[in-house]
């Protein structure tokens, strides 16, 4: 009798295992645990908790959500046209940052979203999406794209944002430009911007002399 009450226990320990990895999924299990969920969104997974007043399962939940909506996202490679075409703009924005500081952030602006819907991130008018879309993809950089929007956006209505705070946003935002203009951003290096101007990717373009970088 006893034999057999082992025997069952094991059965439903088993059954129940079973189900916690179908339920999973292959690479579900790190996406959706709070651990997995920080590995993956870094200074994200901070942003959110921080916009949820720290409740870290609020946070997580609308992380998972992310994950769920956006994860399975294959990005749309880019011709060679299209992608020399982008990296011209924005060498274009930075020269134009001398003169015009808050119309070349405004342009980023347009410019990233542009991008970012050629790349399959949602619609350039759909900013929400396109944000909770890249965060999932690119969450060490998206919140560049959020600077020069927010910037963009004000107007001139923030004192506080002065050319040295819309220069920060840019050189923010230009590194998400970099991963998205690229096929294979993993073979980036973290401090590329800082390379020697003609060395390494054509799209690291040094900013130009006045524009206070």
């Amino acid at each position: 009798m006893s034999t057999v009450l082992i025997v069952g226990a094991l059965v439903v320990v088993f059954v129940a295992v079973v189900a916690m990895v179908l339920y999973a999924g292959p690479g579900r299990g790190a996406g959706r645990g709070g651990r997995g969920l920080k590995r993956r969104f870094g200074p994200e997974y901070e942003r959110v908790v921080a916009r949820h007043d720290g409740d870290t399962k609020a946070a997580e939940r609308e992380l998972a959500e992310r994950v769920s909506r956006h994860g399975d996202l294959r990005p749309k490679p880019l011709t060679r046209e299209a992608r020399e075409r982008y990296v011209a703009l924005w060498a274009g924005l930075q020269e134009q940052f001398v003169d015009a500081p808050h119309q070349a952030v405004a342009e980023a602006d347009r410019l990233l979203a542009r991008l970012a819907e050629d790349r399959g991130f949602a619609a350039a008018t759909a900013y929400e999406e396109q944000v909770a879309a890249l965060s999932v993809h690119h969450a060490h950089h998206v919140d560049g794209y959020r600077r020069v929007h927010r910037a963009a956006h004000l107007d001139g209505r923030d004192p506080h944002m002065g050319t040295e705070a819309l220069r920060a946003a840019m050189v923010d935002a230009r590194r998400l430009f970099e991963e998205l203009v690229s096929d294979h951003p993993e073979d980036h290096a973290r401090h590329a911007p800082h390379r020697p101007a003609g060395r390494g990717h054509r799209f690291h373009a040094p900013w130009p002399k006045g524009s206070g970088a």
